[in-house]
């Protein structure tokens, strides 16, 4: 395996402490470096203008001027030279005639010779600086003039030797290379600190490994056919696949948005913000009914936010409730099959008894009250489905102890399906029902009318009714007068709505005139959404 794969393989954190600690590294020598350069271009610039200050200073002396005047200038300023070259900590002090003869020097025996080096504009008046190697070694110098009523008599030259500069150098390197070890050491503590918190967020994982990782949850997540929706502690979107953004009609820049934010039903955003885990709930979103689980997601022992399941359950709903239908017309069955076997042994008992007339007057009286009712639901409803389901409600209701009441007629409308009146009146009666169970007075009006622009069906009851804050939330998903809710609760009156918006309704919300609560619903069959 190539260094390249061996490297790809090492978990991330401990690439990026490499890189860390090799560009720690690489930027403390080059600053040490430059440092340490900058410091010599420095100690020398200093030991130049150091030796010309001396060596003014030497220039400018009445002693000096006075000692040229004289016939031996070596006998005065030599001793004092000496004296102010250790009191200046310079190498030489030099005093020379124009034709560089010495008159001072630090080695008695080089004085009378000829200075050694450059003088440059010396003799003109200027003050001249260079590096050199006299009979000292190496130095760094300086030559200025010495003037006598404006005259050029003689010079001056100060000299620093170069190994005593090196040496103050290498205090300086060292006090720069230790700041340098130190900054080094704060630096690699750093990037250590880094890669152990990066080791623990990317779980020690290598690139390629998080790369792979990256890819199968991509396509994992857009290729489920549930919807998916993972939010943060703070409740912000997070991550949502293709299936989410479709059932929820979420927008392309919905990450990070709050889940309040996104126009979602009350229930469904307090799902998704839930603290325990729910499952397999029902929800609308807009005009579709969704089967929603929600869960807390926690790493290590903490939240770190939710995860939420999405399920299009508008067409298994739509079918469950035709199936419910059925269901109920087939208790009816069994109820009046029930009663009629009840009647037939009455009439058989009458007959028995000799008292034909009175089995003849019992058979004739139950035979017209059943088809009284079934004339009644029928003359009211064309639709077939529909006057099964009312005469299904209707016994119901009678094994209830309820009385249910059925006025006036619902034309027919080829832009409503069955299956919608189906929800509507299916979901008030069983409302009302519910509504019931635990008044003294049990009635339930059923009122139906219309035109050729618009249905209405009222259902009211008797029971308690609801204030205006109730009315107000009765209509949401979730939202439950009953006892004990649960899956499924609160989700009829939302499906009455739902209906409503679709055919470009609504539903009307108020008290009827038994005293219990009426809910009115408007279907205009020419405004199908």
């Amino acid at each position: 395996m190539s260094r390249a794969h061996l490297l790809r393989d090492r978990p991330v954190a401990r690439q990026v402490l490499l890189l860390q600690v090799g560009s720690v590294l690489l930027l403390v020598v080059i600053g040490i470096l430059l440092a340490s350069y900058d410091a010599r271009k420095d100690a020398h610039s200093r030991a130049a203008q150091r030796a010309v200050d001396v060596a003014e200073t030497v220039a400018d002396s009445p002693t000096v001027r006075s000692a040229l005047r004289g016939g031996d200038p070596t006998a005065v300023l030599q001793p004092w030279t000496e004296e102010v070259r250790r009191d200046t900590a310079t190498d030489f002090v030099v005093v020379m005639g124009l034709d560089r003869t010495r008159y001072t020097h630090t080695d008695p025996a080089q004085i009378g010779r000829k200075f050694v080096g450059d003088l440059g504009g010396a003799p003109q008046g200027h003050v001249f600086t260079q590096q050199y190697t006299g009979t000292l070694g190496p130095s760094v110098r300086a030559v200025v003039p010495v003037k006598d009523g404006g005259r050029v008599v003689a010079l001056v030259s100060v000299g620093i030797r170069v190994s005593n500069i090196n040496r103050g150098l290498r205090r300086d390197v060292t006090a720069i290379a230790l700041a340098g070890g130190a900054v080094l050491l704060v630096g690699l503590s750093g990037a250590w600190l880094l890669g152990r918190r990066l080791h623990r967020v990317t779980h020690g994982l290598g690139e390629r490994e998080l790369a792979r990782m990256y890819e199968y949850h991509s396509a994992v997540l857009h290729s489920v056919r549930e919807g998916l929706l993972l939010l943060d502690g703070d409740g912000r979107v997070q991550l949502v696949n293709d299936e989410a953004r479709r059932l929820l009609d979420l927008p392309d820049d919905v990450l990070g948005t709050p889940v309040e934010d996104l126009g979602l039903a009350p229930g469904l955003v307090a799902a998704a913000r839930g603290s325990t885990a729910e499952a397999d709930d029902l929800y609308l979103a807009g005009e579709r009914i969704l089967v929603v689980s929600s869960a807390p997601a926690r790493w290590d022992g903490r939240d770190v936010g939710a995860v939420v399941t999405l399920r299009d359950h508008t067409e298994l709903r739509a079918v469950t409730g035709e199936l419910e239908v059925v269901r109920r017309l087939t208790e009816s069955l069994r109820s009046q099959n029930h009663e009629s076997a009840n009647r037939l042994h009455t009439v058989v008992s009458l007959i028995e008894m000799g008292r034909t007339g009175d089995a003849v007057e019992f058979a004739t009286e139950e035979l017209q009250l059943a088809q009284l009712l079934t004339d009644r639901v029928v003359g009211a409803v064309d639709d077939p489905v529909v006057a099964a389901l009312l005469l299904g409600k209707t016994a119901e209701a009678a094994e209830r102890g309820v009385e249910l009441r059925i006025e006036g007629t619902l034309p027919p409308h080829e832009g409503i399906a069955p299956r919608d009146l189906v929800t509507v009146l299916g979901n008030l009666v069983d409302n009302a029902l519910d509504a019931l169970a635990d008044t003294p007075t049990r009635r339930i009006d059923v009122r139906l009318s219309g035109d050729a622009t618009a249905v209405r069906i009222e259902v009211g009851d008797s029971g308690a009714g609801l204030d205006d804050e109730d009315a107000g939330r009765v209509l949401d998903r979730g939202w439950t007068t009953k006892a004990a809710p649960g899956a499924g609760r609160g989700l009829g009156l939302a499906l009455v709505a739902q209906v409503a918006r679709s055919h470009g309704g609504d539903v009307a919300v108020g008290r009827s005139t038994l005293g219990g609560a009426a809910f009115t619903v408007t279907l205009r069959p020419g405004a199908v959404s």
